[in-house]
């Protein structure tokens, strides 16, 4: 581990600017969210020129990929405590043999769960209603997607290695090359330009695969040359059992938190549906808006996420409570502004995706009853944050349960049977996110949070 430049970056989490501070981790966040949300739309724009049901080939399996990753991701939240906390602590040899730990369990967990994903895809298609029109289109997505899962998960983990000890930069910019080399790759695999194969909807598949694996071997090798702060070796990489367990306890909670959210969206997905196609475009196209503003609210998150890791490791709780506060207090204001905007110009913005009158019918209902709840979640997403970067992950998998099952499920459900409109539907989500914000901010307040959980 490059001990001086970690200490240094060490040293201005723990005592210096706090603003200063978030927004030189958080800026690189952002930058990369932003990219994240350009290669969605890229991916959306191409497909829709070969027809609808090539279309909703990603949109379908998207769900069933997101449920499979997001057990992977918890393991990697705690490893991200885990190594934050060590670093906070200035125990740097225990930091890399977390990240070690970490690593080997990703590559050892991916190849479980990409045999796994590519036996039970047809099953999981039929369970979620795909019309006959959209399944071989679906399935063929899905396959090609889990066989690259070894090389996301490991990605993922050189993600979380690099926030962990403060490097927000290195991440982003290899996600940037990512995300451009799939851009490019997109229209040479799905048209078959340049003398290119024409794959159709599985070449957008084979890009992001290809791409991810690309991702995934730049980070190893940085890791393993120890030219990011963190130095991996064959040793640490050997499975550590004892290690493991704890990994597994403290990522438990997140893996199951965020794989029962993964499948709260299948059910949503369903009861939108229900009120037809016009509805889940409309609700498709404000998920595109709610994504590129949550890419800066996200960015602000993770940053705190890091600076509040390692301020609980070094056991400077008053401090991790305050920063907390201040990136509440940001995204408050950053997604109001974003909201305002979204309000004055909904036409504009609709709009510019589809030019179906419908939607645009519609899409009036989503902002009026949806809209103003956006704030409100950037003060549950940095809630959630805090939970998990403290390695208090029952509370965040608690938080996200009460959020998605007993609250917006329910209530969109409900709402949208007594009003027999898609009104319903929208109040209810925007209710959900309100009342999660009032109860996660409670939780947060309450400080029960404010404990480490390395032993030092």
């Amino acid at each position: 581990m490059d001990g001086e430049k970690i200490q240094a970056m060490r040293q201005e989490i723990v005592e210096g600017h706090i603003e200063k501070t978030m927004l030189k981790l958080a800026y690189p966040l952002i930058i990369n969210n932003m990219v994240q949300v350009l290669y969605n739309l890229t991916d959306t724009f191409w497909l829709g020129k070969l027809g609808t049901e090539e279309l909703s080939a990603p949109g379908t399996a998207w769900p069933l990929v997101w449920f499979f990753m997001s057990i992977g991701m918890g393991f990697a939240t705690a490893g991200f405590a885990f190594v934050s906390q060590y670093v906070g602590a200035k125990d740097y040899e225990k930091a890399n043999r977390a990240a070690g730990a970490l690593y080997s369990l990703m590559m050892i967990f991916s190849v479980f769960v990409a045999i796994f994903g590519l036996i039970i895809a047809p099953f999981a298609l039929n369970f979620m209603k795909v019309t006959p029109e959209v399944y071989p289109y679906a399935l063929n997505y899905v396959r090609v997607i889990f066989v690259g899962i070894p090389f996301s998960f490991t990605l993922f983990a050189f993600n979380f290695l690099l926030r962990a000890v403060g490097d927000t930069r290195t991440p982003v910019k290899i996600n940037m090359f990512t995300v451009f080399l799939n851009i490019i790759l997109d229209p040479l695999l799905i048209f078959g330009w340049f003398g290119f194969p024409e794959f159709g909807v599985i070449g957008a598949a084979v890009a992001t695969m290809l791409s991810n694996s690309v991702g995934s071997l730049i980070g190893g090798y940085l890791l393993f040359k120890g030219k990011v702060g963190i130095h991996l070796t064959l040793e640490n990489l050997k499975p550590d059992w004892d290690f493991y367990k704890r990994i597994f306890r403290v990522g438990l909670p997140a893996s199951v938190g965020s794989s029962t959210d993964a499948f709260g969206f299948v059910v949503l997905t369903r009861i939108i549906y229900a009120y037809g196609t016009v509805a889940f475009a409309t609700y498709t196209i404000g998920n595109r808006l709610t994504n590129f503003m949550f890419a800066i609210a996200d960015g602000i998150s993770m940053a705190m996420g890091t600076m509040v890791g390692q301020n609980v490791g070094a056991e400077n709780y008053e401090r991790a409570k305050k920063i907390a506060e201040r990136a509440m207090l940001t995204n408050l204001v950053v997604l109001g502004i974003g909201t305002i905007m979204v309000v004055v110009f909904r036409a504009q913005i609709f709009g510019f995706f589809i030019k179906d009158e419908r939607v645009l019918a519609e899409s009036v209902k989503f902002v009026r009853y949806f809209a103003f709840s956006l704030p409100f979640f950037g003060i549950f997403s940095a809630v959630i944050n805090v939970f998990q970067s403290s390695g208090h992950t029952k509370k965040s998998m608690i938080l996200g349960m009460i959020r998605l099952w007993m609250l917006r499920i329910p209530l969109a459900y409900y709402l949208g049977k007594l009003l027999a409109d898609t009104i319903g539907v929208w109040f209810g989500m925007g209710l959900s996110n309100f009342l999660a914000a009032l109860i996660g901010f409670a939780w947060f307040l309450k400080g029960s949070w404010m404990k480490r959980i390395i032993d030092h």
